[in-house]
């Protein structure tokens, strides 16, 4: 099961100025909460740092706690957008999940966090 705990935090080097960091994570896996077979993708994520940064090997093991979780593919990018919007509270935040390929189809599911914006 997922954990937002497992995020770590840095103080951004730079407050004062807006840039984007951008990680991709080739090695994304979920289960098919229908089949349980193993769902992969690329999961890149683009934010505009406020006070924080996120530590690479802890959105790495983030990332791998998915791994034996069944979810769809857009409630697992939802998901990843939210608990990251809430540990980083970035000036913005956008996640991109690029599915491969089942059953003829891939995916691309992209969801964006903004400071202020309630979840529903």
């Amino acid at each position: 099961m997922s954990d937002p705990k497992i995020l770590e935090t840095f103080p951004n080097p730079a407050p004062r100025r807006d840039y984007v960091i951008e990680h991709t994570h080739h090695e994304f896996t979920s289960l098919c909460p229908l089949t349980g077979h193993p769902d992969f993708a690329i999961i890149t994520v683009r934010y505009v740092p406020d006070k924080t940064c996120v530590e690479l090997k802890s959105l790495k093991l983030y990332f791998h706690a998915f791994r034996n979780e069944g979810v769809f593919f857009e409630a697992a990018t939802n998901q990843i957008c939210d608990e990251l919007g809430s540990a980083l509270r970035p000036r913005s935040l956008t996640v991109v999940a690029d599915w491969k390929a089942r059953g003829g189809f891939t995916s691309r599911i992209t969801a964006e966090w903004q400071p202020g914006r309630r979840k529903k």
